[in-house]
C-alpha cells in the first residue's frame, strides 16, 4: 500500500498547500482517493506527481464539507468511471457560524449527488474484502469544542454524514477525514478490525478564530492514543497547536504534510 497526500494545509515540497485533504492511496486492489479537497489544487499537484486521475476506480469523501469535496465537479470531468461512496446526508445542507450569527455555507453542489458516479449511504456499507467504510454514532468521549461552530439543517452538527474507511492488507489501515465525531470514538468503533496505521485529522483547532481546544481534551485524548499500538499520521484540522503537544504525549506520532508518503 503507498498513500500520497495530494492535498494538505502544509507542504514541504513543490506541491500547492491548501486547507483541505485528499489522500491517493494505491492497494493490491484499487487507484483510491479519500477526499478530494476544496478546488482544482488536486488536479495540479497530481499532475505534479504524475498520477493519472482518471484511472482511479474509487473515492471516498468523508463528509459533507467543502474542503474535503469542493473538486467534486472538476474530478467528474476528468474521471468517467470511479465510484464514488459518500453518506446520503452529506448532500445536506452544512453550515459554519464562526463569524457572529452569519451562518456561512460549506456543503456541496447539492446537484451532484444525482451523478450516475455517486453511491450515496446509509451508514457502514463494505465495498468488497480490501475496503469498508462505517460511521460512528457514539460521539461522548472528549468532545472537541471546535465542532461548536458548525451546523446542518437541523441544529448543531450530528456528523450523521461522515464516515471512516478501513483498508484490509499486510497492515490494517484506518483513514479519516476530520474526525468530526472524535478520535477516541473512532477508534473505539475501529478496534474490533485491528488497525495497525491511523491517519487523519483530529478538528481541534477553529481556522478562522485559530482557537484550539482546551488543554484537558488534548491531554485526554493522548491518554487514550496511548494505549493503542497504532502508527499515528494526524494532519490537516489538527491544528499547529494541536500537533505538537500530542506529539510529545504520544510516541512516534507523525504529521502528514502535502506531498508526503507512506509505504507499507
Amino acid at each position: 500500500m503507498k498513500i500520497t497526500a495530494l492535498v494538505e494545509n502544509k507542504s514541504n515540497c513543490d506541491l500547492t498547500p491548501v486547507h483541505g485533504l485528499s489522500l491517493y492511496i494505491e492497494t493490491e486492489r484499487h487507484k483510491l482517493l479519500f477526499d478530494l479537497g476544496p478546488d482544482n489544487t488536486l488536479l495540479k499537484n497530481a499532475e505534479k506527481r504524475g498520477i493519472d486521475l482518471g484511472q482511479v476506480d474509487t473515492v471516498v469523501i468523508s463528509h459533507g464539507h467543502s474542503d474535503h469535496g469542493g473538486a467534486l465537479a472538476a474530478f467528474l470531468k476528468v474521471n468517467h468511471t470511479a465510484k464514488i461512496y459518500i453518506q446520503r446526508r452529506a448532500f445536506e445542507g452544512h453550515f459554519s457560524k464562526s463569524l457572529g450569527f452569519l451562518k456561512v455555507p460549506i456543503g456541496l453542489d447539492r446537484k451532484l449527488a444525482e451523478h450516475p458516479q455517486m453511491i450515496l449511504l446509509n451508514g457502514e456499507h463494505r465495498i468488497d474484502e480490501e475496503l469498508l467504510l462505517f460511521t460512528v454514532t457514539n460521539t461522548s468521549k472528549f468532545h472537541s469544542t471546535a465542532n461548536d461552530t458548525l451546523y446542518d439543517e437541523q441544529g448543531p452538527d450530528s456528523f450523521a454524514h461522515e464516515q471512516d474507511l478501513m483498508i484490509f492488507g499486510e497492515k490494517n489501515a484506518l483513514i479519516m477525514g476530520c474526525g468530526h465525531c472524535g478520535i477516541v470514538n473512532i477508534l473505539e468503533q475501529a478496534k474490533k478490525y485491528r488497525p495497525q496505521l491511523c491517519i487523519g485529522g483530529y478538528h481541534l483547532r477553529i481556522p478562522v478564530t485559530k482557537r484550539t481546544v482546551p488543554e484537558d481534551i488534548l491531554e485526554g485524548i493522548a491518554n487514550e492514543l496511548r494505549q493503542y499500538d497504532i502508527a499515528f499520521y494526524t494532519c490537516h484540522c489538527t491544528g499547529d497547536e494541536a500537533f505538537p503537544d500530542l506529539a510529545e504525549r504520544v510516541s512516534g506520532m507523525r504529521y502528514l504534510a502535502c506531498g508526503d508518503e507512506i509505504v507499507i
